[in-house]
């Protein structure tokens, strides 16, 4: 069975690798593979709509010469109660070419001057926190642990953080019959 994600993301694809192997009566001999897709947003999605639209593009680009294709995008969403009334999420969209799959991973506070940034267009969450001088990478989401993995002092990483996105895009689909399927 092939897998694609779009993406060649290295946290991503270890996440993806991750659950993966965990399913193995769903996943029978995969091979997952990262796919380099050109994607329609740009800068950092400020709403989870477009996040999850971002994800199911990503997915639906890589889908393939495969059985399923798996899209992940992290981007805001609006929660009350918030400092700056927004979190950032890990979303999932897992396409099998006819349906899409969404799950939503946990999602955490970035400090209020890289919102700041992000909503008013100036720079993606990574831009900013290298800019802000909380990070000296240049890509801190490509690395290993991201910034929640920064924030949380490694109590959890981004490579969790999207494998629970994935975890719950498996809900409807490891469960059809109960969702009319």
């Amino acid at each position: 069975m092939n897998i694609n994600v779009g993406s060649l993301n290295g946290p991503k694809l270890t996440a993806v690798r991750e659950v993966v192997e965990l399913c193995p009566d769903l996943f029978q001999n995969a091979i997952v593979t990262g796919i380099d897709v050109e994607h329609n947003l740009f800068g950092h999605p400020e709403t989870l709509q477009k996040t999850v639209e971002g994800a199911m593009d990503r997915a639906r680009k890589a889908f393939r010469d495969c059985e399923y294709s798996i899209g992940l995008e992290g981007g805001l969403m609006v929660v009350p109660h918030t400092l700056c009334g927004y979190m950032e999420v890990a979303v999932c969209a897992i396409y099998d070419g006819h349906e899409f799959y969404i799950g939503i991973g946990p999602a955490f506070e970035w400090p209020p001057l890289v919102t700041q940034m992000i909503l008013r267009g100036e720079a993606d969450g990574s831009t900013a926190s290298k800019n802000l001088g909380y990070t000296s990478h240049e890509k801190l989401g490509a690395r290993p642990g991201g910034m929640i993995g920064v924030l949380t002092g490694g109590l959890t990483t981004r490579e969790n953080q999207t494998k629970y996105s994935i975890i719950s895009a498996l809900v409807r689909l490891k469960n059809k019959e109960m969702y009319g399927g």
